[in-house]
């Protein structure tokens, strides 16, 4: 029997790093163990690459032109999009797929959407709270994203939400009651030795630099926490605010208490994870937080933002502490309070560690299978 064929349609993927490139990774790693014949359709963000294997699995970055809307912009899109329809359709053709599954909502999904139409396959979306937490406020902006998705939601065949919040925030286009299915995480290779900074324990905060992120609050909240006499912050993560935090660090007297690792790959941030004496999510905005699943699965104590996707997923004093990253002298009475009191922190740590077993990546792609399975009927 022929396996069924499902197209991963991601938004974004490697070389490029990220919770829903991380999602997507695992996700088709999962299927193709389980006997799915898998492939991820990328957008081309300029990496130079067509075509690539990942873990074994077809990757293609296909081009995804969007009009703007100057007459030069609209004009160039025409001029785009008869070689960008024909590198969607062509790879369409030779994998004849039996379900699309679009993660993350951008162009990839105007494209799919043709795809599906076009070809009669069924269409899953999943997202991963872009409606709401893209830095770049897409779906805000642009009239064109906002009826994809709206005619996206009428024709899927399921429709899935990474949290509560994303799920929650799709009803703003008409989706109802889509699926939640959350991230994941891999059992922690690294876990956290409570001594490995005890002379100056260490706060870690991993994500984009951008505004979305928090982390200009969070360093507002590390000047007036006093944690900068006897503790090192270190932000790990790359984006357009890197320069202003730098600055912002400098202006509060930071420089020698506060690091800006940059980006690093996924076994260097979980190194980090693991020696980190206290991990924070200081969010905006944030639809999930895979870094809190990360935190918890390396035996790492957590204090998240109050907002959404995290203030969600754990539990106030029990596996994490959450508080209000708007407030600086709230959220860095957090963090100080991890690290003045050890037994806090080992009962947070070890709650989290508990909590993490519920988020497999297995756990994740059984209820992806299960709609596939739904979705295409009896074998």
């Amino acid at each position: 029997m022929e396996s069924p064929r499902v197209a991963l349609v991601a938004s974004s993927y490697l070389p490029h790093l990220g919770g829903v490139e991380q999602h997507v990774r695992s996700v088709a790693a999962e299927l193709a163990a389980r006997g799915w014949h898998v492939e991820v359709w990328t957008v081309d963000r300029g990496a130079g690459m067509a075509r690539g294997e990942v873990d074994g699995i077809i990757v293609h970055y296909l081009p995804a032109p969007l009009p703007s809307m100057s007459p030069a912009g609209i004009a160039q899109w025409t001029r785009q999009l008869p070689a960008a329809v024909s590198r969607w359709w062509r790879v369409a053709r030779e994998l004849r797929p039996d379900v699309l599954n679009v993660q993350c909502c951008g162009p990839n999904l105007d494209y799919a959407l043709v795809v599906s139409r076009l070809r009669r396959v069924p269409l899953v979306v999943s997202s991963h709270g872009e409606t709401f937490a893209d830095a770049d406020r897409v779906f805000d902006r642009s009239v064109l994203q906002r009826t994809a998705l709206r005619v996206a939601g009428r024709v899927a065949a399921a429709v899935t939400a990474v949290s509560s919040a994303a799920r929650d925030d799709l009803g703003r286009f008409g989706i109802v009651d889509p699926v939640v299915v959350p991230n994941g995480v891999d059992p922690a290779v690294d876990v956290h030795d409570p001594s490995a900074h005890i002379d100056r324990p260490l706060v870690l905060a991993v994500g984009r630099a951008e505004r979305v992120k928090g982390f200009d609050l969070l360093l507002s909240a590390f000047a007036v926490s006093g944690l900068a006499e006897r503790a090192r912050l270190v932000v790990v993560g790359d984006g357009s605010q890197l320069e202003p935090l730098r600055a912002q660090a400098s202006s509060l007297g930071l420089q020698g208490s506060v690091e800006f690792a940059g980006a690093l790959d996924n076994e260097a941030v979980r190194r980090l994870i693991a020696s980190a004496n206290v991990l924070v999510v200081p969010s905006r905005r944030e639809a999930f937080g895979i870094v809190v699943l990360e935190g918890w699965a390396a035996g790492v104590p957590v204090v998240v933002t109050d907002r959404e996707g995290p203030a969600s997923l754990v539990r106030h004093e029990i596996d994490a502490l959450v508080a209000d990253p708007t407030d600086a002298a709230s959220f860095g009475a957090a963090m100080r309070r991890v690290l003045d009191d050890p037994e806090l922190a080992t009962r947070l740590a070890r709650a989290g560690r508990v909590a993490s077993e519920r988020y497999t990546w297995s756990a994740v792609t059984d209820r992806y299978e299960a709609l596939y399975r739904r979705i295409l009927g009896p074998a």
